[in-house]
């Protein structure tokens, strides 16, 4: 028999960061399609976000990204959140839109590049500190086009020095979250491409350093939800940038492309130990042709349902058909979960917590849209790269 209210209690528990940049203007390499009301600063960023949590409970944190959301005083930024409700959360790096940054980043050739990249890692350290924030979340575009470019194993070098120094930098509380990206930009050989790269440097920096896995950074027919078992078995998953892909890193909403392998992940996630606050739940997600806030709510939720069908997984009778070696048997156990319609059951926690059982239709509700749309104009709208 299911314990619904166990259920519901772990839910209570799950926290969903949403992406500033998601608020904001973004798109595709050929367009980024604006929308009226968009953010023009990280302070009307975060009153969006606000509007995410206050209609599903569930998304108390916010990721900034430098230098798109660089603000004078950090501290003043996080006080801010704090009286809409929100907390800052993790700190993104960008080392990918300089000029100086063609050939590299903390990989480049030229000991200066690698030293202005650094640097800038270290200023997001620091404002860690300022707003109290736990991770740093590390992407590198770096790699290279063609073969005999540079010197693959070179660059390796490279980029543990860079990650070792930031490291080293890190607080108690504070911990490196490096993800990994097969391709794109880079064609020939992405320097850090998989799981296992990003893996093999976080084991020899230590215990601040975790791998993020971003589920549209994965060749067609990758088992992620195995990356993610493994990871969790050697103690070394910091977090998921949850986003879904048809075709390359597509960022559209997670969930959107296949629920199923959503639901084994988070099946691998409750059964690996990894629902608790060490494992960060991310949303990263490039909101193109939809509306921004009801496509980051409707994430949101989509998280929340697969998670719920992964704690009705009957893990009894999972173990029990394994070890008799009943196949269909097993394989029934985590479809029936699947094939539960498990909204009723999140509407009724939410009326539970005095919230509305259908965030997004709240959210049109409330007339935020139309307020935004009509207070925010002139000045510029936040975008990638702004």
């Amino acid at each position: 028999m299911t314990d619904v209210a166990a259920v519901k209690a772990a839910l209570k528990t799950q926290a969903i960061e949403t992406p500033s940049w998601a608020y904001g203007n973004s798109g595709t390499r050929f367009k980024v399609f604006t929308q009226p009301g968009v953010p023009r600063s990280p302070r009307e960023k975060l009153d969006d976000a606000a509007k995410v949590h206050e209609f599903t409970g569930a998304a108390p944190t916010v990721a900034l990204h430098i230098p798109w959301d660089r603000v004078d005083d950090y501290a003043a930024l996080a006080r801010y959140a704090e009286e809409r409700g929100l907390r800052l959360g993790a700190i993104n790096s960008n080392t990918f839109q300089d000029d100086d940054y063609r050939l590299g980043s903390v990989c480049h050739p030229d000991a200066a590049v690698r030293r202005k990249a650094v640097a800038h890692l270290l200023e997001c350290v620091d404002i860690m500190d300022a707003t109290g924030s736990r991770d740093l979340k590390l992407w590198f575009a770096d790699g290279t086009n063609y073969p005999g470019q540079d010197d693959i194993r070179a660059r390796q070098d490279r980029l543990a020095e860079a990650l070792a120094t930031v490291h080293e930098r890190l607080g108690d509380d504070q911990r490196m979250l490096l993800e990994y990206k097969f391709f794109e930009p880079a064609f020939y050989a992405t320097d850090v491409p998989d799981w296992g790269t990003a893996y093999a440097h976080c084991l020899k920096l230590g215990d601040k350093a975790r791998v993020v896995v971003d589920t549209g950074h994965h060749a067609p027919g990758t088992n992620i939800e195995f990356i993610v078992a493994t990871l969790l078995r050697e103690g070394k998953l910091g977090g998921f940038d949850f986003n879904s892909r048809f075709y390359a890193d597509d960022d559209l909403m997670v969930g959107a492309a296949d629920p199923f392998q959503l639901f084994r992940i988070m099946y691998e996630v409750v059964r690996g130990g990894g629902f608790t606050p060490g494992v960060a739940f991310m949303l990263d997600q490039c909101h193109n042709i939809e509306a921004k806030i009801p496509a980051i709510i409707r994430s949101v939720m989509n998280v929340q349902e697969a998670t719920v069908k992964a704690l009705l997984v009957d893990r009894a009778a999972l173990a029990s058909a394994q070890a008799a070696g009943d196949v269909l048997a097993a394989n029934a156990v985590l479809m029936d979960a699947y094939d539960t319609d498990v909204r009723p059951l999140l509407a009724e926690l939410r009326e539970e917590q005095g919230l509305d059982g259908d965030p997004v239709a709240a959210y049109h509700r409330s007339g935020w849209a139309a307020k935004t749309a009509g207070e925010r104009v002139g000045g510029a709208q936040a975008g990638w790269g702004a």
